[in-house]
């Protein structure tokens, strides 16, 4: 009967804090321990074994030979061996704790060894297919008891561990369990106060793993440090498809190195940047990045600072790139000059489903350049123009007309238009 074994590899997060490094090689060294309880141990006994041996009067052990003379010489001493004496691998399989195949108990170890109290959610629903445990209150030591079981579960592949305080060390576990775990494909951990010490224990997990498909890392103070290993690891791996890195603090140094990694990644579909600090020479950067990517369908860059430049960019990179679908690049303070030259892409664009350029300050004339630029290509797959919140005049709703009769399925959201005014309530 053959036993399954489960190995880990250590952390090689780099230079870490004092504090923290000691408490990542706590949670690794307590992974460890209780993966190992989970092997069954067998004792290997001869078939003559210890209970069938005998002794001479002078304290040595005899041979064969020698208790056979022993048994004929001293029938009083003569002794029946039954079955009960011999020592089997099957009775000592019998008397070993069996494996748990369910983790419970190795979880509730692990919760009285980390002193937290078990989540009794997670007992009942560890054996589905998906997990949520959002809002659970867990902290870092409870994320760290949960796991521990993760490691060999072969049950969840979708886990919602979002809002759970878990902080970079809470983090670092649940990396460190998915350099192991090979089913799960889903991952959200976003709202967790994960922080760059989190993030690089993510970007190390990203360079082994080879099955996660979806990461959300929304939320968690996540700046330009963690994006110098983040970078990296998107380069690194080809699995991964949709990232979401959005609510975060990343400026213009991770939009150059995120750009950099984005014309060599051949894995990402989607990839969300929204509400960060990317602006001026990284937005720039990393618009160019998106020129030479021909793997991403949706991109989010709403609430950022592109601007003029970055706007100018963004034109440039749509005449390159013959992938993508979606773009959202709503309040990022593009003038009506940065619209006008991002509508030049537009019009050599042949695959953009979906422009979101609402709230920005481009006024009529560039909401007007850019529904111009997709009159003028004949072979524009657009479908949806947001101008959220954004004013027009009449000149745009004449030509918004006319590009109908030429795609009928193209639809166009806006603000007011001028000349109208709201009927006052009475």
């Amino acid at each position: 009967m053959m036993t399954q074994k489960y190995k880990l590899r250590s952390c090689s997060c780099g230079r870490l804090p004092a504090a923290a490094a000691a408490a990542a090689e706590e949670s690794q060294c307590l992974i460890v321990s209780f993966s190992s309880q989970q092997r069954v141990s067998r004792t290997e006994v001869g078939v003559r074994g210890l209970k069938d041996q005998r002794l001479s009067p002078d304290g040595n052990v005899l041979d064969g030979g020698e208790r056979e003379c022993e048994v004929e010489e001293e029938n009083e001493e003569e002794r029946v061996i039954s079955d009960e004496d011999y020592d089997t691998d099957l009775e000592s399989e019998d008397k070993e704790e069996g494996y748990d195949p369910t983790g419970q108990t190795t979880y509730m170890e692990a919760c009285e060894a980390l002193q937290v109290p078990p989540v009794s959610s997670f007992l009942q629903h560890m054996q589905k297919s998906e997990l949520n445990m959002a809002h659970s209150g867990l902290g870092p030591q409870g994320t760290k008891a949960l796991a521990v079981p993760l490691v060999t579960n072969t049950s969840v592949l979708r886990l919602n561990l979002r809002d759970n305080w878990m902080e970079g060390i809470g983090g670092a576990a649940i990396a460190e369990m998915l350099k192991e775990n090979c089913y799960i494909t889903e991952l959200d951990l976003s709202d967790n106060k994960l922080g760059d010490y989190g993030a690089r224990a993510i970007a190390v997990m990203l360079k082994e793993n080879s099955t996660l498909m979806s990461l959300n890392l929304s939320g968690n103070h996540v700046t330009d440090r963690s994006a110098e290993h983040l970078g990296p690891a998107l380069i690194t791996n080809i699995k991964l498809q949709h990232l979401d890195l959005s609510y975060n603090a990343l400026g213009d140094h991770a939009g150059q190195i995120l750009g950099d990694c984005l014309s060599e990644n051949t894995g990402l579909r989607s990839l969300s940047l929204a509400w960060n600090c990317i602006r001026g020479r990284g937005a720039v950067l990393l618009a160019n990045g998106l020129g030479g990517n021909i793997f991403l369908r949706s991109v989010d860059l709403s609430f950022n600072g592109f601007g003029k430049e970055g706007a100018v960019a963004l034109g440039q990179a749509l005449k390159e790139n013959s992938v993508l679908e979606e773009l959202n690049v709503s309040n990022n303070r593009i003038p009506p000059e940065g619209a006008m030259r991002l509508a030049m892409g537009l019009k050599a664009n042949k695959t953009i489903k979906s422009l979101n350029m609402g709230r920005n300050p481009i006024q009529s004339a560039g909401c007007y350049g850019i529904l111009k630029s997709v009159q003028e290509n004949p072979d524009s797959a657009m479908e949806t123009l947001d101008f959220w919140d954004i004013t027009v005049n009449q000149d745009f709703e004449d030509l918004y007309a006319a590009v109908k009769e030429i795609f009928p399925s193209l639809t166009v959201n806006h603000g007011e238009k001028f000349g109208t005014f709201r009927k006052a309530k009475a």
